[in-house]
């Protein structure tokens, strides 16, 4: 945990904004590592990212101070994530999906935010989407950045989108395992192999880092009790689908939530679902939007263009 704490210090020296980095005691006696940035900007509703599989607060770094700009952006490690505390979840997907959920909202209480602007990617827009169903109260605006979980899992194989090969990579070699168990194993490989698996990732924050701070941030990230992981494999079935699919459960959100999907042009993740959404949502706001130039980690591959987008959306509602 050492490690990963030096290679967040370094990833956070970058912000030119005023920022608070503490845990956040809730009242199970988990903590939730937060990252605020600009909390003098208290006129605006604030703006909550939530991060996705494996990933940790390090890596809105290209974002956080764009979007800060106006108002104040709260970033946590999802429970079982990064620095924050790793628990044992329930091993059932709707026992696990509720877990991640009352974390959030506990989180949220401690916080004293009374609404939100909450904004996930992937497994953080599955969460994100599950927690606005149960507390819709408090989200002024849901923006899922190429979320993960929505479809049904087809049942003829050709309308299966390939995931990219590092991931069918990763997938055969783990088997029944976690899916990053591999990383664990590595040992003080790790970060080679992310960077074997992932060089993508040192390109896409080239400008902040020559070096291989990101990959060494998202090993050690993973390097950990698979607590998060677990729970995660326990609310997928094979690594695309989600065995309780938010296509199902998206209408059961309040509908004067509005939702802006924002999509990678060329992700893995299936970018029809933005459309089945305003299907299920006849008399709501559903907004969905591609990126050019992006995969699945939009908000790092076009950074600039995501963060104006984003910014209009949080600009809408205050």
């Amino acid at each position: 945990m050492s490690q990963l704490k030096n290679v967040e210090a370094r990833i956070l020296q970058c912000l030119q904004n005023k920022f608070l980095a503490r845990y956040v005691s809730l009242p199970n006696q988990n903590k939730i590592w937060t990252v605020t940035v600009s909390p003098e900007l208290r006129d605006r509703t604030p703006l909550v990212m939530v991060h996705g599989f494996g990933g940790g607060v390090g890596l809105w770094i290209l974002n956080m101070d764009s979007l800060s700009a106006r108002r104040t952006l709260h970033t946590f490690d999802l429970l079982g994530f990064g620095r924050s505390s790793r628990p044992t979840f329930p091993r059932d997907p709707e026992g696990a999906e509720n877990e991640f959920v009352t974390s959030i909202e506990t989180w949220r209480e401690t916080m004293g935010i009374p609404s939100m602007i909450l904004l996930g990617h992937s497994l953080g827009g599955f969460l994100a989407t599950s927690y606005s169903i149960k507390y819709p109260e408090r989200v002024k605006h849901l923006i899922l950045v190429d979320p993960w979980g929505f479809p049904l899992r087809p049942t003829d194989p050709n309308e299966i989108r390939a995931p990219p090969t590092w991931l069918k990579a990763v997938a055969s070699v783990l088997g029944r395992s976690n899916p990053l168990a591999v990383l664990r194993v590595a040992g003080p490989w790790g970060p080679g192999l992310v960077q074997r698996f992932r060089p993508d990732f040192k390109r896409k924050f080239a400008d902040f880092f020559e070096d291989d701070t990101i990959s060494e941030y998202i090993y050690h990230c993973n390097a950990q009790n698979p607590s998060g992981e677990t729970a995660f494999k326990a609310m997928m079935e094979s690594f695309g689908w989600a065995r309780r699919p938010m296509l199902e459960r998206i209408h059961l959100i309040r509908k004067d939530v509005p939702i802006t999907m924002i999509y990678g042009a060329n992700t893995w993740i299936d970018t029809s679902t933005g459309e089945k959404v305003k299907l299920q949502r006849p008399d709501s706001y559903v907004r969905d939007m591609e990126i050019e130039g992006a995969s699945h980690h939009v908000y790092a591959d076009q950074p600039h263009i995501f963060n104006a987008m984003v910014e209009e959306i949080c600009d809408s509602v205050d």
